[in-house]
């Protein structure tokens, strides 16, 4: 049988793993400067944990794990009969991979409130699964890169995690990407002049899909949930709305004037905005999106999510938000929390497409030295030796082979650096220093070889 993966998995070569590496090397590296600490958290969860907190259509695409052995005997043959396909599936399973880093951070909090002090500035670099249709930038086994600080309403943490994904993208020389942000009570304000407060959950999930099906898509989406003709001809405005963001916030304020909780999240938008403005963004653009929804149901108040830059094939690269109640779930109340997520697998992408990665991304081996027999490969592995004792990636070619062969070996790998040690190299204690890229070689004393090494590198 020929070998395959699973669609919406990958393999990754050594310089695949190398520029993602830097990646992670970055986003790190500015997640802890922005005093965010590091925590890691089961590929799998209780499924009872992941359930109802991501919306019918998360739920969908959640990954479950069959039980095994007499657990099975629990499987509830009843639905299965009755056509209860959704009930049957989950008698079948009592944990599935995690969908997010979010919910688990949420039950990390709950479980460990004792050991952690408030707030809490966490950040996790991990896989996630979703049973989702494969496409470009969207893969059914994937990373996410978290960053959220739990226990405070602060609306300077909405404020800081728009200056990290900033210093994200500045750090990584992606210029052009569009910050977009909404605030979920502007969404509920919305829903109630339009007297469907009880469906806010169907109105952001249609709105959610503008930028997938349009704006005729949204509204047949919104017809066939119950939504009046009426109410959906007033809310089309704000649909197309454009402006700056003060001219966007005064429009809606007129809208919502009416709105308690309207009014609200235009007061919470306004000081995020304003002050992000006045801090200033060194790589990225702001913009308040009134349509952007963030369709996981867990969000209460500011969402965000970063466009790609412009002239590149791909949807969001990042997104979050501010959620009060999601701990309330696992058994703490009042814990308030905001956090946002980098699409790190969709970042690659488009590093590669504008050809971002730096040529230190790439930590293959820098010098090869050349086997020419037994003669010398004792002298050859103590060079080797002494050249990763200072950190110089280096290999030996173990197989006396043709040079042909071994220089092929040097290109195939981009070694930049081959070093020849034969009879007459021996005898006159030196050796040949070839530049792969180049083609040149020089002869160099023994007692010279890692200033010589250091220098040509």
């Amino acid at each position: 049988m020929k070998p395959s993966i699973p669609k919406g998995t990958r393999d990754f070569s050594p310089k695949e793993v190398a520029q993602r590496n830097y990646l992670k090397d970055v986003l790190s590296t500015s997640f802890e400067t922005y005093g965010f600490e590091p925590i890691e958290t089961p590929s799998f969860e209780k499924t009872s944990t992941l359930l109802g907190k991501y919306g019918e259509e998360g739920d969908r695409l959640i990954f479950k794990i069959l039980n095994s052995g007499d657990k099975l005997k629990k499987a509830n043959l009843e639905a299965l009969a009755d056509d209860q396909l959704a009930a049957f599936s989950n008698s079948l399973s009592e944990k599935a991979l995690r969908y997010d880093l979010t919910v688990p951070f949420a039950r990390y909090v709950v479980q460990h409130q004792n050991d952690i002090s408030f707030p809490f500035k966490r950040y996790q670099i991990q896989p996630v699964w979703r049973a989702d249709r494969p496409q470009h930038g969207r893969f059914q086994e994937f990373f996410q890169c978290d960053a959220d600080t739990v226990g405070s309403k602060s609306l300077w943490q909405e404020v800081e995690l728009c200056g990290l994904y900033d210093d994200v993208f500045d750090k990584l020389r992606l210029s052009g990407a569009c910050l977009k942000i909404n605030n979920r009570k502007i969404l509920a304000g919305i829903a109630e002049v339009l007297g469907a407060s009880d469906q806010i959950i169907d109105f952001t999930v249609a709105l959610d899909k503008l930028d997938k099906i349009g704006q005729e898509g949204v509204i047949k989406e919104l017809l066939t949930k119950g939504f009046s003709t009426e109410s959906i001809d007033k809310v089309l405005p704000l649909m197309g709305l454009s402006g700056d963001y003060s001219s966007k916030l005064n429009t809606l304020s007129v809208f919502l004037k009416d709105s308690e909780i309207g009014s609200k999240g235009i007061e919470e938008l306004r000081f995020v905005v304003d002050h992000v403005t006045e801090i200033g963004l060194k790589s990225m653009t702001l913009d308040i999106d009134v349509t952007l929804a963030r369709g996981l149901n867990y969000y209460t108040g500011c969402i965000f999510e970063v466009a790609a830059p412009e002239g590149v094939k791909m949807g969001s690269i990042g997104g979050g938000g501010r959620y009060d109640d999601l701990t309330a779930g696992f058994g703490l109340k009042d814990t308030s929390g905001v956090g946002i997520s980098f699409g790190f697998d969709r970042i690659y992408l488009v590093l590669e497409e504008l050809d971002l990665f730096p040529a230190s991304a790439q930590n293959g081996t820098q010098v090869l030295f050349a086997n020419f027999g037994k003669e010398y490969a004792l002298l050859c592995n103590q060079m080797v030796k002494t050249l990763r004792d200072h950190q110089i990636r280096s290999e030996f070619y173990p197989d006396a082979a043709k040079m042909k062969k071994q220089f092929s070996y040097a290109n195939a790998k981009g070694i930049p650096l081959l070093i020849v040690i034969g009879p007459d190299e021996l005898a006159s204690n030196s050796f040949v220093l070839k530049d792969m890229d180049s083609g040149s070689q020089t002869n160099h004393a023994l007692d010279q070889f890692l200033e010589t090494i250091r220098t040509a590198l």
